[in-house]
C-alpha cells in the first residue's frame, strides 16, 4: 500500500464523470488499498478514486469505530428520504467547509472489490459521507451544493459547544 497524492480544485479530473469499474483485479484491490491508506493518512472520512487521480467509479467511506471500510464500486442510489443540513468538508478543498443539504435515509447498491453485489442502508452522517462520495463520482463537487460557507473559527466554535453538550449528559 502507498499513500497518493489528494488532487485538489481546480484539476478537471474531479469535475468528470467517472468511468463504470469493469475489471475486478489486483490493479483494483491495489487502488482501494492505497486509497483507504491516503485517506487516513489524510485524516478523512471518505475518498473516492478521482480524488487520487484515476476517473473510475470506486469509493470508500471508514468511520474507524470498530467496522470496516465501506467501499463503494459502481454505486447505485436506490431510496432517499428524508433531508439533512449538516456542515461538510472536502479532501480536495481544504480549509473550506459548508452546510450542504442530503437526503437523511439511503439505500444503495454497490460492488465489492470481487465484482459481488450488495445493499446497504444508512442514515445520518453515514448516508452524507456516502452521497458525498457518490457526488465525486459524477463530478459534482459539494462546494456546488452549500448553502452557507462556515469559517474553520466558527466549526470549531460548533464542535467545542457540542462537545460540552455531550459532557453535560
Amino acid at each position: 500500500m502507498s499513500i497518493r497524492m489528494v488532487i485538489k480544485h481546480p484539476n478537471r479530473v474531479l469535475e468528470k464523470k467517472c468511468l463504470a469499474v469493469t475489471t475486478f483485479d489486483k490493479n483494483l484491490a491495489v487502488l482501494l488499498d492505497d486509497m483507504h491508506e491516503t485517506m487516513v493518512e489524510s485524516d478523512g472520512v471518505g475518498i473516492a478514486a478521482p480524488q487520487v487521480g484515476v476517473a473510475v467509479r470506486a469509493a470508500l467511506v471508514d468511520f474507524r469505530e470498530g467496522q470496516e471500510p465501506i467501499e463503494l464500486i459502481n454505486p447505485e442510489l436506490m431510496l432517499f428520504e428524508g433531508a439533512e443540513t449538516d456542515i461538510e468538508g472536502c479532501l480536495s478543498f481544504p480549509g473550506i467547509f459548508g452546510e450542504v443539504e442530503r437526503y437523511d435515509h439511503i439505500k444503495i447498491k454497490a460492488q465489492e472489490r470481487d465484482g459481488s453485489w450488495y445493499e446497504l442502508e444508512a442514515e445520518g452522517y453515514e448516508a452524507r459521507a456516502i452521497q458525498h462520495e457518490m457526488d465525486h463520482l459524477d463530478g459534482i463537487l459539494f462546494t456546488r451544493k452549500i448553502t452557507k460557507y462556515v469559517t474553520q473559527e466558527e466549526l470549531d466554535e460548533m464542535i467545542r459547544q457540542q462537545e460540552e453538550e455531550e459532557e453535560q449528559v
